[in-house]
């Protein structure tokens, strides 16, 4: 990755250009109107995660502001992520929460499509789609670099913001492009966090055809990954994730464990291991709904935290 100054002033982008192995992971703000909750699910995150993901009106479904609940964060030292889905509001109140989110010191954001509202528990609501996930990111950046509103109208002082998108690792089939992916890079994206990939040995043969598209010196690739509380939640993923494979033989070793969730993390901790062992991976994003804990856990036992600081 060619050496660019730190934008964001944010530990995640300082983390990524220095060529350490990342540690995100990723809270939902809580149904509540107090900022205690926020911390009592993602304090044990702090020291452990380079940033934590804010998840932004996830499942469809409504919680405490994604901006509050990022600002939480940062105020007490836990870098966030602040996603940003293209659901909810239009062009203009994208760009001032942009602008609000650097004010209150969040660094990175995550620019995403957004679940179907029909899909959530008030499935009347109506999507806004003003505009999608790479204009945002074509907004975000214009504003970052350019320092002006898409309008033209100047911005002072500009927003320091990591962009990142999603991503999804896929089996790359002869004549495979990485299109999407080289859309959201001109778009404005400097990381990429994947959904979840159990298969390794399908991660090495996708990051193999976007090392051979010149996709890899342009981004940061951050792999998700996460602790598997049982195999029959393992099966369950399998079956409603999008894109999602966990191999038969993960959740065999599931099945067989006396104590399926301390074996799911053990797995998790195997896997972090191996991922910072893989060219072309920059860090692991560990993902597990309300089990922010099990996360941390996971940080702690995989040793990469001591290594960075041994190096």
């Amino acid at each position: 990755m060619t050496a660019i100054t730190n934008r964001s002033h944010g530990r995640l982008e300082a983390a990524l250009r220095s060529g350490h192995f990342t540690l995100t992971a990723e809270t939902s703000p809580p149904d509540a109107g107090a900022a205690a909750p926020v911390l009592e699910r993602a304090a044990c995150l702090k020291g452990l995660a380079d940033a934590v993901n804010v998840t932004d009106g996830a499942g469809a479904r409504a919680h405490m502001s994604a901006l509050a609940a990022a600002a939480i964060l940062a105020r007490h030292g836990i870098e966030p992520v602040l996603q940003f889905t293209a659901r909810d509001r239009n062009r203009m109140a994208l760009q001032a929460d942009l602008l609000g989110a650097a004010a209150l010191d969040i660094p990175n954001i995550l620019c995403l499509h957004g679940d179907d509202p029909r899909k959530g528990d008030q499935p009347e609501s109506k999507p806004v789609y003003d505009i999608d996930s790479r204009e945002l990111m074509r907004t975000a950046r214009r504003m970052r670099d350019e320092g002006t509103f898409p309008s033209g109208r100047e911005i002072a002082p500009r927003p320091g913001l990591l962009i990142g998108a999603a991503d999804l690792p896929v089996e790359p089939k002869p004549g495979w492009k990485p299109e999407a992916l080289l859309g959201k890079i001109d778009a404005g994206a400097d990381f990429v966090q994947t959904q979840y990939c159990f298969d390794l040995a399908l991660l090495r043969r996708y990051l193999a055809a976007l090392a051979d598209h010149g996709v890899l010196p342009r981004l940061f690739v951050i792999v998700g990954i996460g602790p598997i509380a049982t195999a029959r939640s393992a099966r369950w993923m399998n079956e409603n994730l999008f894109g999602v494979h966990i191999p038969e033989p993960m959740i065999l070793r599931l099945e067989k464990a006396q104590d399926q969730r301390a074996e799911g993390r053990r797995i998790c901790v195997e896997l972090v291991q191996e991922l910072a062992e893989i060219d072309g991976v920059a860090g692991a994003h560990l993902m597990a709904p309300k089990q922010e804990q099990a996360c941390a856990e996971v940080i702690a036992e995989s040793g990469l935290l001591t290594r960075r600081q041994a190096a």
